[in-house]
């Protein structure tokens, strides 16, 4: 694993009327794994099958905003405190954790300190990043490179290979424009395309892929750039893989797509929760009956385990 991880409107590719598998508003916790090839899950607390004891796991987290602090939470270093508690408390370890982006609210050097602070206690092999546009400092992304940026390409790209898994982690948050009038959709842009393509040229069809970047590979709802305008070009060149897993955040929700031989996952938040596509107005829902913050909240745990299935996806509460 890289070094790093250590310390267009519409045109996405996915016919939009395919199978929306899951889209779960209560609930969090997946444990994620792979073996053979295939990403399976469950319920996080929920014991593996004796026969399906998995090759490695994998946890998800995303959008943890540190240096926010309205409603509908203004302690959001205490919400991702629980949430590394949560994954200490695993039966067994994950091999790494994936932080899919908006690991800080406004990029400032003390909320990358907070956020680092906390997730160096996360008891995992590695914790990897991929930024989101909040990480951008407005300097060519210089804070989050400074930090993160060792072993990567271009603002912030690498690939790394697990147990026999491929792992891409793309940066599409570089050109997003929120006054283009798209609602700033992701943008992976020629050179990481280029990159892209000839990292996947010496793969087998039959190894698996997971892909992590922070806005969706897929059209969630182009209006609030919940979508990436050149994903369709990835998706050309990642296609022929008979696993490919695609993991996002920036939504603040769990959304699931599974399109042919591709799952596309969204994670919740470990700060706040978003409106669901086209309700309302995109950000922080500030009026939470009181309690409920804890039930939007959370994290995805991905177990890699040899099975004929597809991967399903099923959330239980941070509570």
């Amino acid at each position: 694993m890289s070094s790093s991880e250590k310390s267009s409107a519409g045109g996405d590719g996915i016919d939009r009327r395919g199978m929306l598998k899951c889209m779960a508003w209560v609930g969090t916790g997946l444990v994620w794994g792979v073996s053979g090839g295939v990403a399976t899950s469950r319920v996080f607390g929920q014991p593996a099958a004796p026969d399906q004891k998995p090759t490695f796991t994998f946890v998800q987290i995303s959008d943890s905003h540190l240096g926010f602090a309205r409603d509908p939470n203004k302690d959001v270093a205490g919400t991702l405190k629980q949430t590394v508690d949560r994954i200490n408390a695993l039966p067994e370890p994950p091999a790494f954790v994936l932080h899919t982006g908006d690991l800080t609210h406004l990029a400032k050097p003390d909320e990358f300190d907070a956020c680092a602070e906390i997730l160096k206690g996360v008891k995992a092999g590695a914790v990897g990043y991929v930024p989101g546009e909040h990480d951008f400092d407005g300097d060519g992304n210089k804070e989050y490179l400074g930090r993160y940026g060792k072993g990567t390409q271009g603002l912030g790209w690498y690939n790394f290979d697990h147990k026999g898994v491929h792992f891409v982690a793309l940066v599409n948050v570089a050109n997003a424009k929120s006054g283009s009038g798209d609602g700033g959709l992701g943008v992976i842009g020629a050179e990481q395309l280029a990159w892209l393509k000839k990292d996947l040229a010496g793969l087998k069809d039959s190894t698996p892929v997971v892909v992590y970047a922070h806005v969706p590979l897929w059209a969630v709802y182009e209006k609030w750039g919940w979508g990436t305008r050149d994903a369709e070009q990835a998706l050309d060149l990642l296609k022929r893989f008979g696993s490919l897993t695609v993991l996002n955040g920036h939504i603040h929700q769990v959304m699931q797509k599974v399109e042919g031989k591709v799952t596309f996952h969204t994670a919740r938040s470990t700060a706040f929760p978003q409106s669901e596509p086209g309700k309302g107005t995109p950000g922080p829902i500030r009026n939470l009956p009181a309690g409920k913050l804890k039930s939007v909240i959370g994290l995805s745990t991905v177990s890699y385990i040899e099975t004929a299935g597809s991967l399903a996806v099923v959330d239980s509460t941070l509570e």
